[in-house]
């Protein structure tokens, strides 16, 4: 994730911020910009940015009403809500207390999710825009979070819409459920990656030149998926698994494979992302440390080789777990990266980079000879 900088003050921002702590100007995220601006308020509705006075924004409602998002719409057209939570097809009664607090935190995860998916220029559309190709998030509430991709899913994905259990913002419940599932990493934003993964395996590789590719690396998808399921929940991961799955829920089915590739490809860019942004420089001052010397002195998201990233994100998890375990924490990350994972998220890569390289290029006009 970027730091934002207050185009008032200059003082550094984060992405959830909504107010410069340093010269109380109104902060809000344009997505158009992918920027975090400093706003002038109170002009008949419309908020104008500090740095472009001649443009004019509102607050998206949930930004005004319910303190859950900070994005911003412009008052050139009529919409309401943001391009993030257009996407919003459900949402828990806000009249509990408790579940405005859950929902507001899974609001703030999702924006991280639309941010990435932004940067890589990925196609991103609501259901109004988009009925067959469009995306939309079911935010639900049930005592016991459970993870399906069938007709009684509570958390997961079927036909663009995807649906979570409110339950899984509560920090105590997901912890109960990571640990009942043997789970190393449970996050929300892991939650949004994996089932955003499922999302665009239907836009990105079904029906199209990348299929015979994904067969290759995670199998053939066509094997049928509930037997799949069962057979994991009784059975368990096979023996060896970490050779080859970044997780032992990846091993249960292709598309689970690929959807855990895809969350952790994101988590990936995301993180070294921040790293860059804070220009962080590894050199261990062991006298064989060279293999963990890295600088993170690029933008990961238009980064068009993997061997690039790979090469810079290993060392940082090193030092990532290193300074946890310092806290007394466990693992911040707790996975290996075998060289058949890398081929798999390599050819993660490989797809959100044409498609985004494409994405760009239908978005120009077209050149006048």
């Amino acid at each position: 994730m970027k730091l934002f900088s207050c185009d008032a003050c200059g003082q550094t921002l984060y992405f959830h911020n909504v107010t410069c702590t340093a010269c109380g100007h109104a902060i809000g995220f344009v997505p158009q910009k992918l920027d975090l601006m400093a706003f002038e308020t109170g002009q008949k509705g419309a908020w104008h940015p500090v740095a472009a006075k001649d443009e004019a924004y509102r607050p998206c409602v949930n930004y005004r009403m319910h303190n859950a998002c900070n994005w911003m719409v412009p008052t050139s057209g009529d919409e309401e809500f943001c391009l993030s939570c257009r996407l919003n097809r459900t949402i828990p009664d806000l009249a509990d207390v408790r579940k405005k607090l859950l929902w507001q935190r899974l609001q703030t995860e999702k924006n991280r999710l639309v941010y990435s998916l932004l940067r890589l220029n990925l196609p991103i559309a609501n259901k109004r825009e988009s009925p067959a190709l469009g995306l939309a998030f079911d935010v639900l509430g049930h005592p016991n979070p459970r993870f399906s991709e069938d007709s009684s899913v509570i958390t997961g994905h079927s036909m663009g819409i995807i649906t979570l259990d409110i339950a899984e913002a509560d920090d105590a419940e997901r912890e109960k459920v990571r640990q009942e599932m043997a789970e190393p990493y449970r996050t929300v934003l892991g939650h949004l990656r994996h089932e955003s993964g499922h999302y665009y395996w239907d836009r990105l590789v079904q029906n199209s030149d990348w299929l015979s590719g994904f067969r290759e690396r995670f199998g053939d998808e066509r094997m049928d998926y509930d037997e799949a399921l069962r057979s994991h929940y009784a059975k368990g991961p096979p023996p060896g698994w970490p050779e080859s799955y970044v997780s032992s829920y990846a091993t249960s089915h292709p598309w689970e494979d690929w959807a855990e590739s895809w969350a952790h490809y994101l988590h990936m860019i995301d993180t070294l992302e921040t790293a860059w942004q804070f220009g962080l420089r590894l050199a261990p001052a062991t006298a064989h440390g060279d293999e963990l010397t890295t600088t993170a002195d690029f933008d990961p998201y238009t980064c068009s080789d993997f061997k690039v990233l790979a090469d810079c994100w290993l060392p940082l998890t090193v030092a990532l777990n290193s300074l946890s375990r310092s806290m007394g924490q466990s693992d911040l990350y707790p996975f290996v990266l075998t060289p058949a994972i890398i081929q798999k998220l390599q050819f993660v890569h490989d797809i959100t980079n044409d498609t985004g390289k494409e994405t760009v290029r239908q978005s120009k006009p077209a050149s006048k000879c």
